[in-house]
């Protein structure tokens, strides 16, 4: 029996077309994220930002359309790239969400999930021209509560009650950043913190496999390779906060243990 090598000079020249390729993607994936929101959609973040008194819901369904486009893009350009969603996630409302973390890519996909959604965000953030202006309208919550970001904390948390029974969810990363080996870190309690003081339901979301498209440490997307993104909601708690109200830590080990059952 006979077998068929490439030879070296195969493999390099492969190599470089796939690098070529996910350049591409790459490149095309991050203009429209510059150049689809000047020409596209901040002239409707201005006239909200101007003409809306209350600009939080409109900034969050624009922040809503605009990355349901660029997973589009993502999907048209690298179409080895397969995103499955659990319908389920479409019926969430008024909740806490929380959800393992793989990848810079997560967030923008999270924001996909809810048209009215809030999250945590690192503080340089706010900071950035534009994006940290968006971040406030937005109703996004800083994660730091101290120094000139404590007055920003207290009026979100002041109106969150509301929000969440309003129908908006607040989702959380409460590991606060990037697995590198897929296993679950150690946990902030400000998610359940949020859940026990709103009263509000928790459910538990397992993302998959968006560090394979875009892996921590790299610029490029692998936008060549066979993959398989999910998320998928692998708990919910739904405690009795009348009459059995449940401790902060317990609801820290009831998320710890659905992230357990379901290891990547």
């Amino acid at each position: 029996m006979s077998s068929e090598k490439q030879a070296p000079g195969q493999n390099s020249s492969q190599s470089f077309t796939d690098r070529i390729l996910d350049f591409a993607v790459t490149l095309a994936c991050w203009t429209w994220f510059i150049f689809g929101f000047l020409f596209f959609f901040s002239w409707a973040y201005l006239a909200v930002a101007l003409f809306a008194k209350r600009p939080e819901a409109p900034f969050q369904r624009l922040n809503y359309y605009f990355f349901r486009i660029f997973f589009r893009l993502v999907r048209i350009t690298a179409p080895r790239q397969k995103i499955e969603i659990d319908d389920k996630i479409d019926a969430i409302r008024s909740s806490v969400v929380v959800c393992n973390h793989l990848s810079y890519l997560d967030p923008l996909l999270l924001i996909t999930l809810f048209p009215r959604q809030k999250t945590i965000v690192k503080p340089r953030f706010f900071d950035a021209p534009v994006f940290g202006w968006m971040l406030k309208k937005s109703g996004y919550l800083p994660a730091s509560s101290e120094g000139r970001f404590s007055g920003l904390m207290i009026e979100q948390m002041e109106t969150m009650g509301q929000y969440l029974k309003d129908g908006g969810n607040l989702f959380i990363f409460p590991e606060g950043t990037r697995s590198r080996d897929g296993k679950i870190g150690n946990l902030n309690q400000g998610a359940m913190k949020i859940a026990r003081m709103c009263k509000a339901p928790l459910y538990v979301l397992q993302l998959r496999n968006t560090d394979k498209l875009f892996t921590p440490g790299k610029f490029l997307f692998n936008s060549r390779i066979d993959n398989d993104i999910s998320i998928k909601i692998i708990d919910h708690f739904e405690p009795d906060y009348q009459n059995d109200p449940p401790s902060t830590a317990q609801l820290e080990q009831q998320v710890r243990q659905a992230f357990s059952a379901h290891q990547l």
